[in-house]
């Protein structure tokens, strides 16, 4: 099975997969400033709320060692002003605060300590948020394919793989190890629009995989429906509010409102990171609002008249009414959820 590894720490910098050139070109760069790693972030780079967790994680590591070099003094300091750059790219994945208040734990625990173990102590907690996210992805695996009967012809939205995570991945992850056990014959992939994560990521990423997939534009789900040929919908999370009702990448709303119509299952998986347990409610959840440039322009191309006004929010929120399962590193949860999920959680999250 072909390895993809997004995001690595690699001699002192943290190395990422640049996702906007996918799937023409496959380029890493080596960032050796916390900021670069905030501009992957926010410019889509570096996407996928576990991945997004993973590389803020490293990129609070990396201004420490950076700063560790030039001035040991201020090294609490410049992690400190890192952590508050990263909180700032990207307001809806959960698992991006999960990850910066580990490191802002770690920071805490090793005040007063001499520069060179918080460094250390701050590259040891990334790494053990990447290695967990690579457990998490593979625990959800198994309990996801578990739902799925053989032969099921399943539908996917945005990216969900290697892509978006520190290992196989969540929705996908679940597909491929449904595919190895002859449960998956087939997946249908929306081309997630505006950015065309499905189009350029998730295809790409099935294709290493040799599983077999049609692409689709986001419209063509609800006639694949009823015409009987989606067994489920497996989609990700980007924040999970305690009900249940999910945060992920907008047409996931419209989808779970074709699947209930239809009478097919919608699976979401997702690591406890992303569960805000502290929000009662997906009406709480922070929605982040993408540049209008990403509607009317594609690649460069204008593709609406010049001053046209457009509504860009990058994600939209699934009422846990229409959700049939979320399957979680720790269980798969069911309705209803406040109870399923509070017996997952942890002090830690939440």
């Amino acid at each position: 099975m072909t390895v993809i590894h997004p995001v690595e720490w690699h001699d002192g910098c943290v190395r990422f997969l640049d996702q906007t050139l996918l799937p023409e070109h496959e380029m890493y760069t080596d960032a050796g400033h916390e900021q670069i790693v905030a501009d992957a972030i926010r410019r889509l780079a570096i996407r996928g709320a576990p991945l997004i967790g993973i590389a803020a994680a490293y990129g609070v590591a990396l201004a420490a060692v950076d700063e560790s070099r030039k001035h040991p003094a201020t090294v609490a300091a410049r992690v400190e002003e890192a952590i508050r750059l990263l909180a700032a790219t990207r307001p809806t994945a959960a698992n991006l605060f999960w990850a910066l208040n580990r490191q802002r734990e770690v920071l805490r625990r090793n005040s007063g300590s001499d520069p060179g173990q918080l460094v250390r102590a701050l590259v040891d907690e990334a790494a053990a948020i990447h290695r967990e996210d690579r457990t998490m992805c593979d625990r959800m695996a198994g309990a996801g394919a578990d739902l799925l009967e053989p032969g099921s012809t399943v539908l996917t939205h945005c990216n969900t793989g290697a892509l978006a995570t520190g290992g196989r991945g969540t929705a996908l992850g679940v597909i491929a190890r449904a595919r190895e056990l002859g449960r998956v014959a087939q997946v249908y992939v929306d081309e997630t629009r505006p950015l065309l994560q499905g189009a350029r990521l998730t295809a790409w990423e099935l294709q290493k995989l040799g599983i077999p997939f049609r692409l689709i534009t986001d419209s063509t789900a609800a006639v694949l429906m009823k015409q009987h040929r989606v067994t489920a919908v497996l989609v990700g999370a980007d924040r999970i509010a305690a009900n249940g009702d999910t945060a992920n990448k907008i047409g996931t709303y419209a989808l779970a409102v074709l699947a209930r119509h239809h009478g097919i299952p919608v699976y979401v998986v997702a690591p406890m990171s992303s569960v805000d347990a502290a929000l009662v409610s997906g009406d709480l959840i922070p929605i982040e609002e993408r540049p209008s440039e990403e509607i009317t322009s594609f690649c460069g191309l204008r593709i609406a008249p010049a001053g046209t006004p457009a509504f860009a929010p990058a994600f939209d929120v699934t009422p846990h009414a229409l959700i049939s399962a979320i399957v979680t590193d720790r269980g798969i949860a069911y309705p209803p959820f406040e109870a399923t999920l509070a017996a997952y959680s942890t002090p830690e999250n939440g």
